[in-house]
């Protein structure tokens, strides 16, 4: 009797661990789905997890994400990484990211355990509407994780050109103007204590150029 109770509990729950494993996948890509399409339109999400009960700690294998177009500050795209840092496997990419500021273009994320890496490209036009008194920027040197770009620039119909170097300080992405004393005015523009940057770089193209970095979740 009790051989058969034992092989009754087995058999109820081996049927939860199979439905489990074919619902809550689709659960779990649908909550996201809903959750990316409040701040663009969301071509695909899959989700992948093996036992599918690791989805109720958060936890999943791979995670696949397709976006037409996708609005959010860089801040905001940390916040979902790091909430992304108990996902094994990311792959993400958008045809439009509007940061707010910049527009980026065909743009790529992968994730494996920490390590992210991720592409876009960058237009002249892009990068006019966002500031105005560039006419514009183009990448002469990128090696050691670092990227210079070289720009002109037109004020009061006074036009110069300068070079200044991407790079990343602590894990900052910060940009420094080369001139003398250029580490005075030097800009942070991307630093979060949840995301790492470890190195950037930049090829040209004929629309503008493609920029590529690499950095990790702390």
């Amino acid at each position: 009797m009790r051989r058969l109770a034992g092989l009754g509990v087995l058999v109820v729950l081996i049927l939860v661990l199979g439905v489990a494993q074919l619902v809550l996948p689709g659960i779990a890509a649908q909550r996201l789905r809903d959750r990316l399409a409040r701040s663009g339109r969301v071509l695909s999400v899959q989700v992948d997890a093996f036992p599918a009960l690791e989805l109720l700690w958060h936890q999943a294998d791979r995670v696949v994400v397709r976006l037409q177009r996708y609005r959010s500050s860089p801040q905001g795209l940390a916040t979902l990484l790091n909430q992304a840092g108990d996902v094994g496997s990311l792959s993400a990419s958008a045809a439009e990211l509007d940061t707010g500021l910049l527009t980026l273009r065909d743009a790529s994320l992968t994730k494996h355990g920490n390590q992210l890496a991720g592409s876009a490209q960058v237009t002249e036009a892009d990068l006019r509407t966002a500031l105005p008194v560039l006419d514009s920027v183009t990448p002469v040197a990128s090696s050691d994780g670092t990227l210079t770009l070289q720009g002109t620039a037109s004020l009061l119909g006074v036009a110069a050109t300068v070079q200044a170097t991407v790079s990343q300080q602590n894990g900052d992405l910060v940009v420094t103007p080369d001139v003398p004393f250029g580490g005075l005015a030097t800009i942070r523009v991307f630093s979060d204590p949840r995301l790492a940057v470890e190195s950037i770089s930049a090829a040209r193209t004929p629309a503008g150029f493609r920029v590529s970095a690499t950095g990790s979740l702390r």
